[in-house]
């Protein structure tokens, strides 16, 4: 049966509401609530981010304008400024951090699979700075004038999607939740030169973790041996060898063996140097392994530029993290759709067209696959207006 609802209702009803209420009652987020449910928020916030709504007025006017087609969304009515307002500083944002968790293990299941051949999962691992002003926001203080946060997140290659995310204040270090990962044995994590920690890299050797990253400019190794370089990738391999860490600089209990990898960049027409503890893969592979880290600066670009991540309409810190949670949520379910279109859509305009027509009444699953085509007319307005007395005064 074809769904009559919204395209925003259809979104919607992806989330599962009896895990949603479930959430809800664990953390005791409803109590003393009078009316305004946390439905009735994740609705309005997940309405500004689709909409990019620019402040708690814009939210409840957009909605208001629609006050007949509401219903669909499971609202009674538009919701009072204040009372967002005073929800979002007050309900514990760890409602949608575990919402996300539950809206990602539905989308994994249609997630594509990674273009690599390998069975290993890969996965990249990076941070971003969100700037925030120091005077509006005096618990996020960053710099003496400046305030942020980052966003931490470990993106999964197969579909690139999000599978775990940690906001921090700007000035937490990425290693400290690097350090606090539990990586599937087996998996291959890839990232910049911040997460360099020698004894993080022997913990996740020990694991059955592999990493790949950047050398640091001033790290000490001895060459241990030199690895031949295949014929096909001479010329963009410069050198693939084992190298024994010193102690001086990893420490004695990290002291250990890994692979540098000498990558020539045309581009740059510099050397650039990889480090792993993958022995098997081809030195080619690590390099274009190392390559694909670009998919999460991507993914960070998207996310600020389609989401409403840089701008704010609470200034407290828990409306904050429930403006980012929903924002990596709606992230989902637009992922969602982009794995069950037919289409090649660009996220940016699946996003932008989706921000026109979210109160289209037409089916979702034929609209990502036929967004231009003209809807029936559900009313018979047309008929109506051909069946007037002629003879009526125009």
């Amino acid at each position: 049966m074809v769904n009559t609802g919204s395209l925003f209702s259809q979104i919607l009803s992806i989330i599962r509401r009896d895990i949603f209420g479930g959430i809800v009652r664990d953390l005791r987020a409803e109590k003393g609530a009078k009316g305004f449910t946390c439905w009735d928020q994740l609705v309005a916030m997940l309405f500004c981010q689709l909409a990019q709504a620019k402040s708690i007025r814009e939210i409840q006017g957009g909605l208001q304008s629609c006050e007949g087609k509401l219903r669909h969304l499971g609202l009674s009515e538009a919701p009072k400024r204040s009372t967002l307002s005073y929800a979002n500083k007050h309900r514990p944002w760890q409602v949608y951090e575990r919402l996300f968790y539950s809206v990602l293990e539905q989308v994994q299941g249609f997630a594509p699979a990674k273009s690599f051949r390998f069975k290993n999962k890969l996965l990249s691992l990076d941070a971003t700075v969100v700037e925030l002003c120091a005077e509006m926001f005096d618990w996020a203080r960053y710099r003496q004038s400046k305030g942020a946060l980052k966003i931490h997140l470990l993106l999964d290659h197969d579909g690139y999607l999000p599978v775990f995310a940690c906001i921090s204040e700007g000035r937490e270090h990425e290693l400290r939740v690097a350090r606090s990962l539990d990586l599937p044995r087996g998996s291959i994590v890839v990232m910049d030169r911040a997460y360099v920690d020698y004894q993080l890299f022997k913990r996740w050797t020990g694991e059955g973790v592999y990493f790949v990253t950047r050398e640091k400019s001033n790290s000490a190794a001895i060459v241990a041996e030199r690895r031949p370089v295949p014929k096909a990738a001479r010329g963009r391999i410069l050198r693939d060898e084992l190298v024994v860490l010193q102690a001086f600089e990893a420490g004695a209990k990290a002291r250990q063996t890994i692979r540098r990898i000498g990558v020539w960049i045309e581009d740059k027409q510099q050397e650039m140097v990889l480090v792993t503890n993958n022995l098997h893969l081809a030195a080619g592979t690590i390099a274009a392994i190392y390559k694909e880290r670009w998919q999460i600066e991507l993914f960070f670009k998207a996310l600020k530029q389609n989401l409403k991540v840089k701008t704010f309409v609470g200034t407290s810190s828990n409306a904050v993290h429930i403006q980012i949670w929903t924002a990596l949520i709606a992230m989902l379910l637009i992922k969602l759709l982009q794995f069950r279109s037919s289409m090649a859509w660009a996220l940016s305009n699946l996003v932008a067209l989706l921000r026109w027509n979210l109160f289209t009444y037409r089916d979702l699953w034929q609209w990502i696959n036929r967004p231009f085509d003209t809807p029936p007319d559900p009313g018979g307005s047309l008929q109506m207006l051909f069946n007037l007395d002629s003879s009526a005064p125009i």
